[in-house]
């Protein structure tokens, strides 16, 4: 089963209604559902390397059972100690931010999910509730707590699965009442709020004392994010215990910090149920990891060992041995164990650094699963050996970039590994199979990583700020870092240069040797980063107060990240050389019609302050239309901003009311135009794709089977929808061309048979099965058509040549047909083959296919009983090909010797079946016209000796005889795309010949 066929429990809406107007978008048309596109369906085309991790769960009586949870990849599963992962909260879930994962001791089947990670870097994603399985992950059901932003932990009473505890951090954007620990006692159909401290300070975690559920412990912890700092600490906060059951909490004070108090995280052992950790963030010399020996009466500190708490508000994670008390693990940039205690430490290796979670097995210590900001992984040896974290295709996308090769790779940064490009097709066939396609190719985790037009051997890449060229061919990058100074530790107001850490790169559309870059400053380079010019004044906000050094009161947190005032997102437009859009994280939109002589604010008047512009896109249709789409959640707006301009920015349209079709708390990150169809655009949001035909007049859902996670980039290139994620990988929509073709007229019609893309002549194979495995569509060329409603009759589609000559047909009504006739849209794969000669029939051809059809022009037909629709498309060569030196009239010529090589195994096959009926009929009359039984027998013989030159013998290693030898010269025909060599022809002579041999030889034994 591929990776797709997992999630498709995602349902297609079929009534939804959009506006669509003619061309221009002028007039209104009619009305039309979604329908008419609902066939469509987005596949994963990788990387399979696994994304952050902050979240995992095992299952005690099923050794080989886990569970993970992705930053935004959504819930995984594995049966067998992590050699496949499949996903199961796609199509339940409206997040893919996991922070919490429990399974019940008493009942695992019961599985209880918090949504919303505890990792709270700048690119969070925000919770949703809480979700509950009582059959193993199969499927979900929402139990509430929507608005409880990011949830910490989870517990479930040990003999009780329907009471459950949760620890809800709240929104981190902003200060509200969703905050504190949860009681469920009826299964999550009702909670009770059971500790509050502040609309500041939420709970992050929790534990039960191991002998006794009534004792529960709990950490609180004052946490904020701002766009230019993370606030981690406060006066407030800090653990806290109930001992019956949840219905009252004190606070824990005795030895532990009572000043400024960070975060903070439990862990218990049921070796020793009297003791309780503590690791702490507070000030120097009280940040550390506290020790309990009598229920939380009193701690003691143990260890102050800096890198236990390194970037805490990231980390800050203790687990202990539950069969050895003494054992404690510190997951944190680097992964620690001490056995005395907590005492020492000992540096352990883990598949990758950045570690959040872990899981130990209770009755066995040596099996545990770690989460980090790779992925996940296994040890049944106590971490001497891990299982792989490259199944796991849950990779976090900033952006995506497009080369110029066919077929296209895709580029991007992958938060916490390195930029990455994966191939939009495979392009060969790799040893180790498609999931090892991706590279790195420059700059680091942040990007982007832009190739450049004309020669994608060249790859323009960022890493936090610093600009690299890298060269595929050599393998390395030459450093050109505007200004060349670490930002890293800065107050920004003190740099020259403020770059964030995912900086903006951009080539220029109608010159490959002018590179943009950008700080503050838009930037610009015509010798690949040799030399720079500043060709702007600061163009964002930059207002004051938000210029500080990030991470407060007590952790310093500087790493770019929080720059608040940088430039976003640079675009010039493609009509209209040195019309340059620029847009910056604190909010100005800025334009220059002189390649930046001179800069024009042209931010919309009704757009509140501090908005990320996360994307400009300048209309591929009109020079002075433009978009830009841009979000305020990180200051606790959740409104989607997407605005339209007509003139150069003098006015804008916002086009997301909260009612026409994106809601109004779906925060949005992306909008492109396609290039083929003005007022066709798509939105990529924090929670999903949305499309609109009539230029953002209206909106429509077009998730289709995309699992929920955010969409951080779009581009449409050979109509094709190519998507970046924050969780889930790249995903493309391969041929959009339906959505060219709807309008009203198509409404009104009961049966549409849509105008296919022309195809383009490839041969390679999809991939295995697994979940991770990319999931490309089958070589060959898309029909798309739609049925109203449901039909029983005969669906029939005929491919013909140019003179009408039918050269495939498919049928409903054949075995395995995929042609079907259920209400809503269908997409029908044609391999790009003609029919095998219908007289090959035998066993030996079952799994044998026509020949490609050679470039050309060609047709297609669809009937529906007694309705029909034709189109012409054309077939083109492999671009590839041509370069190689392989011409039109090559391929003609291989098809033509195909076919002949074919029409001669149909021949052979009719031969042998003359053969066996002569056979049968002598054995059936053993004499005729008086003769003895002998010469039957000796008739039944020659006949039997003629076979035998025919047919190849069975055993080991028999020589093939002339029906397989024209099968090996057919599979010599079928291998590429090639003018067949001179042997090829003078082969299928002897072959003719010896079959010409053949028949003389079977009428002279019936002669006779």
């Amino acid at each position: 089963m591929t990776f797709l066929k997992h999630i498709m429990r995602l349902s297609i809406p079929m009534c939804l209604l959009i506006v669509i107007s003619e061309k221009g978008f002028g007039k209104e048309k009619p009305e039309i559902d979604a329908s008419l596109f609902s066939g469509l369906r987005y596949r994963c085309v990788g990387p399979s390397r696994g994304g952050r991790s902050t979240a995992v769960a095992g299952v005690q009586s099923e050794r080989g059972t886990f569970y993970f949870g992705a930053t935004g990849g959504g819930v995984w599963k594995t049966t067998n100690y992590g050699a496949v992962w499949f996903p199961v909260s796609d199509g339940f879930f409206s997040t893919g931010s996991i922070g919490a994962i429990r399974v019940s001791r008493s009942n695992p089947e019961c599985i209880y999910v918090g949504t919303g990670s505890d990792g709270i870097r700048s690119n969070i994603i925000t919770g949703r509730g809480v979700y509950k399985s009582m059959d193993a992950g199969e499927t979900w059901s929402f139990v509430g707590l929507r608005s409880t932003g990011q949830i910490g932990a989870i517990e479930i009473h040990p003999s009780n699965p329907d009471t459950v505890f949760v620890a809800a951090i709240g929104d981190v954007f902003k200060s509200g009442p969703d905050r504190g620990v949860y009681r469920t006692v009826d299964g999550g159909a009702t909670w009770e709020k059971v500790l509050f401290v502040s609309e500041t300070a939420g709970a992050v975690d929790l534990e039960f004392a191991p002998d006794n559920p009534e004792w529960i412990y709990a950490s609180v912890w004052r946490a904020e994010r701002k766009p230019w700092t993370i606030i981690s600490g406060g006066r407030e906060g800090g653990v806290y215990r109930s001992t019956n059951g949840g219905d009252d909490w004190e606070p824990l004070t005795q030895g532990l910090p009572s000043g400024l108090r960070g975060k903070s995280d439990l862990a218990v052992s049921s070796e020793d149920p009297d003791r309780l950790y503590v690791l702490f963030e507070a000030p120097p010399g009280e940040g550390g990891l506290y020790r309990s020996d009598d229920r939380g009466d009193h701690f003691y500190l143990v260890s102050t060992y800096d890198p236990l708490l390194d970037r805490p508000f990231y980390y800050c994670n203790v687990d202990a041995d539950p069969s050895n008390a003494e054992v404690v693990y510190v997951n944190s940039t680097r992964f620690f164990k001490s056995t005395d205690g907590g005492t020492t430490w000992e540096r352990r290796a883990t598949p990758h650094g950045d570690n959040h979670d872990m899981w130990i097995h209770p009755d066995d210590p040596e099996l545990y699963i770690q989460a980090n900001d790779g992925g996940v992984n296994i040890t049944r040896d106590g971490g001497k050996t891990w299982s792989t974290q490259f199944n796991q295709p849950t990779a976090e996308l900033y952006q995506v970039d497009i080369d110029d090769q066919f077929p296209y790779w895709l580029y991007a940064g992958q938060q916490d590994n390195s930029t990455i490009m994966v191939p939009s097709l495979p392009p060969y066939s790799p040893a180790a199979g498609a999931v090892s396609f991706w590279r790195a190719i420059g700059g680091c985790e942040t990007g982007p990583a832009v190739p450049k037009p004309g020669d994608p051997d060249i790859v323009y890449a960022n890493c936090k700020g610093r600009f690299g060229r890298y060269n595929k061919r050599t393998g390395q990058e030459k450093q050109y870092y505007v200004g060349g100074a670490n930002m890293y530790g800065h107050n920004p107001k003190d740099l020259k240069y403020r770059f964030q850490r995912v900086s903006p790169i951009e080539i220029s559309p109608h010159d490959p040797g002018v590179v943009y870059h950008a700080s503050q400053y838009l930037h610009r380079t015509t010798d690949e980063g040799v030399t720079w010019k500043t060709i702007s004044p600061d163009l964002t906000a930059n207002e004051s107060d938000k210029q500080v050094i990030s991470g407060s009161p007590i952790t310093r947190d500087i790493t770019g990240e929080e720059f608040y005032s940088t430039i976003y997102a640079v675009e010039e437009s493609p009509l209209e050389k040195d019309l340059i859009w620029v847009g910056a994280n604190d909010g100005p939109v800025h334009v220059t019609h002189d390649g930046g002589k001179t800069w024009t604010r042209v931010t919309p008047s009704d757009l509140p302050p501090g908005a990320r512009i996360q994307t400009i896109e300048p209309s591929p249709h009109r020079p002075g239309k433009a978009y830009f789409a841009a979000y305020r959640y990180l200051l606790g707006d959740w409104s989607p901003y997407i605005y339209r301009t007509d003139d150069y920015g003098k006015t804008w349209e916002r086009l997301t009311t909260g009612t026409n079709g994106i809601p109004g708390d779906t925060p949005t990150r992306v909008i492109r135009e396609d290039p083929d169809r003005e007022g066709l655009l798509f939105a990529g949001t924090e929670f999903g794709m949305f499309v609109s035909f009539d230029d953002g007049k209206h909106w429509t859902d077009f998730q289709l089977n995309l699992p929920v996670t955010p969409v951080t980039d779009i581009k449409v290139v050979h109509q094709d929808l190519v998507l970046s994620t924050m969780g889930r990988s790249f995903w493309i929509l391969y041929n959009i061309t339906p959505l060219h073709q709807i309008d009203g007229n198509t409404a009104d019609r009961s049966t549409i048979f849509y105008k296919p893309r022309d195809g383009v002549r490839m041969r390679y194979r999809v991939g295995g099965n697994a979940p991770a495995d990319p999931d490309y569509p089958p070589p060959g060329m898309a029909f798309d058509y739609v049925m109203d409603k449901e039909s029983d009759a005969v669906i029939r589609l005929e491919i013909t040549d140019q003179e009408g000559t039918v050269l495939r047909s498919f049928s409903s009504d054949q075995e395995g047909a995929a042609l079907r006739g259920e209400a809503g849209m269908h997409r029908f794969y044609w391999d790009m083959r003609r029919e095998l000669p219908s007289d090959l029939t035998a066993e030996r051809y079952s799994r044998q296919s026509g020949p490609l059809v050679s470039p050309g022009r060609y047709g297609a037909t669809l009937y529906v009983g007694s309705w029909s629709q034709s189109h012409e498309f054309t077939v083109q060569i492999d671009p590839r090909v041509a370069e190689d030196g392989v011409s039109h009239h090559d391929l003609v010529v291989l098809e033509n010797l195909s076919l002949d090589v074919l029409d001669l195994a149909a021949e052979a096959e009719m031969l042998i079946r003359n053969i066996d009926e002569a056979v049968e009929k002598a054995e059936q009359k053993p004499s005729r016209k008086g003769r003895p039984a002998q010469r039957a027998a000796e008739v039944v013989r020659r006949l039997e000796s003629l076979r035998a030159e025919l047919v190849t013998a069975g055993g080991r290693y028999p020589q093939p005889m002339i029906v397989d030898q024209i099968a090996y010269l057919y599979g010599m025909l079928s291998q590429a795309d090639q003018r067949p060599g001179e042997d090829a022809s003078i082969r299928l002579g002897e072959l003719s010949e010896a079959l010409i041999e053949c028949r003389i030889a079977l009428d002279d034994i019936l002669d006779r």
